[in-house]
């Protein structure tokens, strides 16, 4: 029993090292991308598309080869029949089966199956396009929600900081009131300052929780309560793009976006339609073979006259063998059909019509595409630009609201300001410090976006 017992609590030893090691694992950001390209819902969805996509080209292949088909029937008449040898009717049970092969093919066709099976081709590139673009869009919403969590992180810190501060103020402060060099009064609103700070506390916790949360869901995570991520530090201050001109990256994005290409693609696929709505305005050759064959179960009578005369004796004779009957009565045919179209209702018009319609859908909405991208690039390249400057502005206010925080807290222990003054430095230094944080990881995903129209990938770490 001994030996059980400690058998079993082995086992439960590893079990829970195993599940601390899983729950201590920390994503960075380029686990996090990777396993979000290959479980997230959407990026799912689009593979499952380019799927679609597969199959549509094996029905184009399809269209190349003949169809074929094989019937048969089996069929029992009870009662008066036509005797097939003798052709009178009589009361009988005659069976009959029949068994055929039928195919077709197309000779011709107006191109439309060639140009199929080139449309299929052409939807699969554009399937991987719409794939990657869906990937592109989850990986920048993944560093989004990674640099969110890393700015609660750093806002917590602070936040935990100004209260270890303000705590041993409040001891500080307590002994200076039992010095007779500060009134009471002080102590109290360093109490309520205290308070404060642990109000601010549970605020940045929240926003942790709920930040570590929207990453997990993207992921796809189902257990995200132990979820976090790595502590890593990033700068963009050294990043190639922000000497690049906008109208440099806007070029280079044009040639490398995929939204682009899937627009070029779709272009393509427009265009292509036209030639196969074309097509149904030529005739079309088809050639068709048919094999056919029939077997009938009947018990043959015939009335045979004695050679001495008398009534006519009935004499039953058995059908020929199956396979006998499967060849004596088999029948081939085959031939071509050309159809050629003269008048069907404007369908084949309009269906150009239509085709050529969504071609000039497809040049505007690629001509859109081309003004979004210039948009977005001038967009991101003005936003770096200002983060930058709103970051530099914010640490320098920072540097100068510590050193007027310092300068108070000096002033404050000779009593030369009341508490309010140096509640007042405190809150100031502490928003300075938050607005750096702010401004810093607004700065990293600015550039962020701007590398990603640059052709540099998100996850890569700077």
């Amino acid at each position: 029993m001994k030996d059980k017992f400690y058998i079993v609590l082995l086992l439960v030893s590893c079990l829970y090292t195993v599940t601390a090691t899983a729950q201590a694992k920390k994503w960075t950001l380029q686990e996090c991308v990777d396993y979000a390209l290959k479980n997230n819902i959407s990026v799912r969805q689009s593979e499952l598309d380019l799927k679609t996509t597969a199959i549509a080209k094996t029905d184009a292949i399809g269209a190349f080869l003949p169809s074929a088909n094989v019937t048969g029937s089996h069929t029992w008449n009870v009662g008066l029949n036509i005797n097939p040898l003798t052709n009178l009717l009589q009361q009988q049970t005659l069976q009959y089966s029949n068994a055929g092969l039928s195919a077709q093919f197309d000779i011709y066709k107006g191109l439309q199956n060639q140009m199929n099976y080139r449309r299929a081709r052409m939807a699969i590139v554009a399937g991987q396009y719409q794939l990657q673009k869906m990937k592109d869009d989850t990986a920048l919403n993944v560093a989004n929600a990674f640099l969110q969590i890393l700015f609660n992180k750093e806002n917590l810190k602070v936040q935990t900081q100004q209260q270890a501060i303000d705590e041993q103020q409040l001891e500080r402060s307590g002994q200076l009131v039992e010095g007779g060099q500060i009134p009471k009064g002080d102590l109290l609103d360093i109490e309520a300052t205290i308070a404060s700070d642990k109000q601010k506390v549970i605020a940045a916790e929240n926003q942790l929780l709920l930040s570590k949360l929207s990453l997990a869901q993207l992921l796809q995570l189902e257990d995200f309560a132990t979820f976090d991520i790595a502590d890593e530090e990033y700068t963009s201050e050294q990043s190639e793009v922000l000497i690049q001109t906008p109208d440099a990256i806007f070029n280079k994005a044009k040639g490398i976006r995929t939204e682009i290409k899937l627009a070029l693609a779709n272009l393509d696929l427009a265009k292509q339609d036209i030639k196969i709505a074309r097509g149904a305005y030529q005739p079309t050759l088809r050639g068709f073979y048919s094999l056919n064959t029939r077997i009938s179960y009947a018990d043959n009578v015939t009335y045979v006259t004695p050679e001495g005369g008398g009534s006519p004796v009935p004499v039953i004779s058995s059908q020929p063998s199956f396979w006998n009957q499967f060849v004596d009565n088999r029948g081939h045919s085959f031939g071509f059909q050309l159809s050629i179209p003269i008048i069907n209702g404007f369908q084949v018009r309009n269906n150009v019509q239509r085709a050529k319609v969504a071609l000039e859908r497809s040049k505007l909405a690629y001509e859109q595409q081309e003004v979004d991208l210039k948009r977005n690039v001038y967009t991101a390249f003005t936003d770096a630009q200002g983060a930058l400057r709103a970051y530099e502005a914010a640490l320098s206010a920072a540097n100068a609201r510590k050193g007027a925080l310092e300068y108070a807290t000096e002033r404050y222990g000779v009593g030369l300001i009341n508490v309010f003054d140096l509640n007042q430095a405190q809150t100031l230094s502490v928003n300075a410090q938050s607005e750096v944080l702010r401004t810093k990881y607004d700065f990293i995903f600015r550039v962020k976006i701007l590398e990603f129209y640059f052709g540099i990938p998100l996850y890569q770490k700077q």
